[in-house]
């Protein structure tokens, strides 16, 4: 296997939307074939036709080129390994079903739901397996006179493997080490099912990742108890020698108390657990996704990738090639990584900050456009540069909630912040301020704050009485960036006209 090269996958059910937990498992495989030089393979493994979701192949695929994940193959790009859909992969999998069968390591099973439940009701823990398989209605019990009937009857059937009882089997991981499975823990798994002659899960994971040449199944730790049964099957056929090297991902835990991090959890604590928005074409539900939220592709890119991996360093902040050359399975935790949501909040901020004012510029545009404020593009750039270090996030509310000030006069004035900050003489002290501010010529911020504060100072006020008051009237509440970077943006005739409708309106 080591001279072969590196090729790994990322196989998706299309059964709903992608969790966190999903993108983070295809970001790992994406570093991890990236540093190796090798290839990316996309495979949707909708072979359960009872959970299918219209519509969640697409979300999937785009979702995942929203945060810049790509790959080398895929049902959407091709490949000389295709079809990469396994719904379309039927006729190739009824063959190892059939060799199975002749070898007498699977068996033909009819035994309907109700009759299983009925033993599931009678017999506490029931496992369908060496125990319990002879007193079933399976080709291992009914002759094959009476097999052959049922099946030519058309009555529905699944083939389920036969696992031998009390056996050691041996599961190397690449991030936990060896495990060692006893085989009586492991059912019969079904294998194949009549009803849409579509395998399940198991038997065809096997066949794909052996047929697509797969080396390396670096998945989440769910797909664990799984693991014995795949070391099996690859036994069974015959490619234990080419069986890819396993790497259980650890889970992502609630921020809060114990558990895999489920969307109550994003619900419950107001943070979302999928990429982008979903919308159930069964329920009409609606849930937002990070993208609708604000948040910019590359910093939940960073944020995942340090769920559960440490680069071996301090640094927080890391850029795509930068985690590609850092990653390594073997730095991956055992442990599950609690979801620190407000990390994530963090790691946007910061990945905001960071971007160029006309980047962020390039966002208030659509905001602007839909208030109908005309505003020179010089002047976006300026207001960007100021108030990007108070974003979190890149929603037109936190947009419009950060810089509104700067394009429109406040409608009202908050009132907490006129009961502190609008004294008995504010109004007084303002009507002077606009006598200071009229003879100024130069409107910049430097010269504006040059002859305000020489007048403070002569005059022996108070400048934090007077700057409150200031800030009141020309933003309608305490917050902002620094007060003349804003009168150098508004302009001198703005300025003045926010202070005298604050005077008239203010008590």
């Amino acid at each position: 296997m080591l001279n072969r090269k590196i090729r790994v996958r990322f196989a998706p059910s299309p059964t709903g939307p992608l969790h966190v937990g999903g993108v983070r498992t295809a970001l790992y495989n994406s570093f991890f074939a990236k540093k190796q030089g090798g290839d990316y393979v996309l495979r949707i493994e909708d072979t359960d036709s009872q959970r299918f979701v219209p519509g969640a192949e697409e979300y999937i695929i785009q979702s995942l080129q929203w945060m810049g994940i790509t790959f080398d193959e895929g049902p959407h790009i091709g490949g000389k390994y295709g079809p990469y859909r396994q719904s379309e992969r039927k006729s190739i999998y009824k063959q190892y079903v059939d060799q199975l069968l002749a070898d007498h390591l699977a068996y033909i099973a009819f035994d309907t739901p109700e009759e299983l439940e009925a033993e599931r009701t009678s017999i506490p823990n029931f496992q369908y397996d060496a125990s319990t398989r002879l007193s079933m209605r399976n080709s291992l019990t009914l002759s094959p006179e009476e097999t052959r009937t049922l099946m030519e009857a058309g009555k529905p059937y699944t083939v389920r493997i036969r696992i031998e009882p009390n056996q050691t089997i041996l599961v190397p991981d690449l991030i936990r080490g060896e495990i060692s499975v006893n085989s009586s823990v492991i059912d019969d798994k079904v294998l194949y099912k009549s009803s849409d002659g579509l395998p399940t899960y198991h038997l065809a994971n096997i066949v794909d990742d052996r047929l697509m040449e797969i080396t390396h199944v670096i998945r989440g730790e769910e797909w664990l108890p799984s693991a014995p049964l795949h070391v099996i099957l690859y036994r069974y056929l015959g490619w234990e020698d080419t069986r890819p090297l396993f790497a259980h991902l650890p889970l992502l835990l609630k921020p809060d108390g114990n558990g895999k991090l489920s969307k109550r959890d994003g619900d419950r604590l107001g943070f979302p657990v999928f990429p982008m928005q979903w919308r159930d074409p069964k329920t009409g539900e609606t849930t937002s996704g990070y993208r609708e939220a604000g948040y910019l592709p590359e910093a939940l890119l960073n944020f995942l990738a340090l769920l559960g991996w440490n680069p071996g360093n301090d640094r927080e902040i890391l850029s795509l090639d930068e985690l590609t050359d850092l990653f390594s399975l073997e730095k991956c935790s055992k442990n599950g990584a609690k979801f620190d949501y407000k990390k994530g909040e963090w790691f946007n901020h910061q990945y905001i900050v960071s971007k160029s004012n006309e980047a962020i510029a390039e966002l208030f545009q659509p905001v602007l456009s839909k208030k109908g404020i005309p505003v020179s593009w010089e002047q976006t750039v300026k207001v960007a540069g100021l108030i990007k270090d108070r974003l979190y996030f890149t929603t037109e509310k936190e947009i419009w909630s950060q810089s509104a000030f700067f394009f429109a006069a406040p409608d009202t004035y908050d009132e907490k912040t006129v009961n502190k900050r609008w004294k008995a003489d504010s109004a007084e002290k303002m009507q002077a301020l606009i006598s200071v501010l009229q003879t100024i010529d130069d409107f910049s911020a430097s010269a504006t704050e040059a002859a305000v504060m020489s007048w403070i100072e002569t005059n022996g006020y108070s400048a934090g009485a007077i700057m409150n008051a200031f800030r009141l009237a020309l933003v309608g509440e305490s917050k902002g960036p620094h007060i003349f970077d804003i009168t150098e943006v508004i302009g001198k005739e703005n300025v003045i006209q926010r202070i005298k409708k604050a005077i008239e309106v203010l008590p």
